[in-house]
């Protein structure tokens, strides 16, 4: 009996403070869960309360800069210019849905770069993204222009919406390799369409933003998952101990037992 209370407020403390971290939500996730909740404003054409939404984040946002959290210039920058684009998307009436749904996600991409470094969800993207590019190569090798500028422009535009948080996440000299192969490939598109040497460009850019995409997705795991699986195997290995240990110590009774009957 005493040993099933012993673990249970060893596991009990142990746990604890695992469950209060999750509980709490810190000022800049709820930024974040801001910026969900207007894209989803969006999604639904509810254009007028994804501006308030945007508007409250902003509020809030001056807020959070003030109390303690250290952005980046760089951050600032990104999200400032990211944010007024979002609220223009959803105050121009002349704009269609769709383009109104990549500034905001753009928006939705960039803040959670700033709180998600690990496996940011721009790198969900990989798909439309990399089968965009597949596009732009099989009209650029077949030699169909007009099929060929219409898929790099889509490229394009797909691109742009997870720029931003890319930025955020990537090394900048690293962004500049792909700005440079990206603006090779857009200022020369007769070139691509005709000579083999320029075309080799698209192959280059593939396989750098093919090997992008892995490495984001095989980054490292949230340093919070290995506290739980450190504080886990710790209860397990001092669960363990303390059973081991209250066996030991029966075992030594039971033989003091014996032998004291032995003597009797």
């Amino acid at each position: 009996m005493k040993a099933r209370l012993f673990m249970t407020i060893i596991m009990f403390f142990l746990l604890l403070p695992i469950s209060v971290n999750a509980d709490e939500t810190s000022p800049v996730d709820k930024l974040d869960q801001l910026s969900n909740e207007a894209l989803q404003m969006v999604k639904l054409h509810r254009y007028e309360d994804a501006k308030k939404l945007l508007d409250y984040f902003s509020e809030q946002f001056v807020t959070v800069s003030g109390k303690g959290r250290s952005f980046t210039v760089d951050e600032l920058r990104i999200v400032s210019i990211s944010h007024d684009e979002a609220v223009q998307a959803t105050a121009n009436a002349t704009l269609n849905h769709e383009e109104k749904i990549n500034r905001v996600t753009k928006f939705r991409l960039v803040m959670d770069a700033v709180t998600s470094p690990y496996q940011p969800l721009w790198t969900e993207m990989e798909s439309p993204i990399m089968n965009a590019f597949n596009q732009v190569k099989d009209a650029a090798y077949a030699g169909e222009k007009e099929r060929f500028n219409e898929n790099l422009n889509s490229f394009l535009s797909l691109y742009d919406v997870i720029y931003p948080s890319m930025k955020i996440n990537v090394d900048i000299e690293r962004i500049q390799k792909l700005d440079a192969r990206i603006e090779v490939i857009d200022k020369y598109r007769n070139q691509v369409l005709e000579e083999s040497t320029t075309q080799k460009e698209l192959e280059a850019l593939e396989a750098d933003l093919q090997l992008l995409f892995d490495e984001m997705t095989d980054d490292e795991a949230d340093p919070s998952l290995w506290w739980v699986i450190i504080s886990t195997g710790s209860i397990i290995i001092l669960t363990l101990s303390y059973v081991g240990w209250r066996k030991y110590k029966g075992a030594q009774q039971a033989e003091k037992n014996i032998s004291k009957r032995q003597k009797d």
